[in-house]
């Protein structure tokens, strides 16, 4: 456990919102996840205040908000706590909110460009919540 709070990790979060946009940065955000670039957590456990979120968070050596439109949700939620993370945008990548189709091929694209313009690389980070200050 304090592994997890204290460091050592990359934690990734992601804005589920109802507009196509923010389902598909949730897949990306899976996506990375299930390939080992990141450990996604629960960003409503960061909006609801809840102690072992906001201490994983802060206590991560990066953090990673991947948002459907530039209202920015999850990358303001962390900032609400006092963590900055990496912030992506989809509608910066030319994603346009409700007009944008859910498809494979758009989430691979996405994908590639968020890793390639991120510099991330596979890790061993966990996949899973056992263990890790609640996330």
């Amino acid at each position: 456990m304090a592994e997890c709070c204290e460091g050592g990790t990359r934690l990734i979060y992601s804005c589920a919102g109802s507009a196509d946009v923010g389902e598909i940065a949730d897949r990306v955000t899976r996506r990375l996840r299930d390939e080992g670039y990141s450990r996604m957590t629960c960003l409503a456990g960061i909006g609801a205040g809840l102690s072992g979120f906001v201490q994983s968070a802060v206590g991560a050596d990066e953090n990673i908000t991947i948002d459907g439109c530039p209202i920015a949700c999850a990358r303001k939620s962390l900032e609400r706590i006092g963590v900055k993370p990496t912030s992506y945008i989809l509608t910066d990548f030319g994603l346009k909110k409700h007009e944008t189709p859910i498809t494979d091929e758009i989430i691979e694209e996405v994908f590639e460009k968020i890793k390639k313009n991120s510099g991330f690389s596979a890790t061993t980070q966990r996949t899973t919540a056992s263990g890790c200050c609640g996330t």
